[in-house]
């Protein structure tokens, strides 16, 4: 198959309805829009929420309740099988993982998750492991400190 023999569905382009273009077309003159007002201008209607210079609703309803987002701590996420580009014996922390290119930033800290398989003896200086992650370390006879 090639670009050009691509072609859509049987019935499912349809061409769009050109508006006022004479009153033999059904639709011309105010083109669907009635008469004068706001929304029969060019530039016409109002945008979503408006409510006609009344104090809308979105403004009037209380805003209640707690957002951690200002004050929630942000990990960098890496997964154990992430680790196997490491040496055995090696110290990973976060400079380390930063010099190999596995993160971009440390944020508020690393995290370690338990996807993938490990087979190398590491130690791991981490602020949290998950549950997973630190029994797959352990076995193959590594380390996990929480900094």
């Amino acid at each position: 198959m090639k670009l050009h023999e691509l072609s859509p569905a049987e019935g499912s382009v349809k061409e769009g309805f050109r508006k006022g273009r004479g009153a033999g077309s059904g639709n011309g003159k105010t083109a669907g829009k009635g008469h004068k007002g706001q929304n029969a201008r060019s530039g016409g209607g109002v945008r979503p929420g408006f409510e006609g210079g009344q104090l809308p609703l979105y403004r009037k309803l209380p805003k209640r309740g707690f957002n951690n987002y200002r004050f929630a701590k942000k990990y960098a996420v890496i997964n154990v099988e992430n680790l196997n580009k490491f040496d055995n014996g090696e110290v990973v922390d976060s400079a380390a993982l930063l010099a190999k290119g596995i993160i971009d930033s440390a944020f508020d800290g690393i995290k370690v998750l338990g996807e993938g398989e490990i087979t190398k003896k590491l130690t791991v200086k981490a602020a949290v492991f998950s549950a997973s992650a630190k029994e797959k370390i352990e076995a193959v006879g590594g380390k996990t400190e929480v900094v």
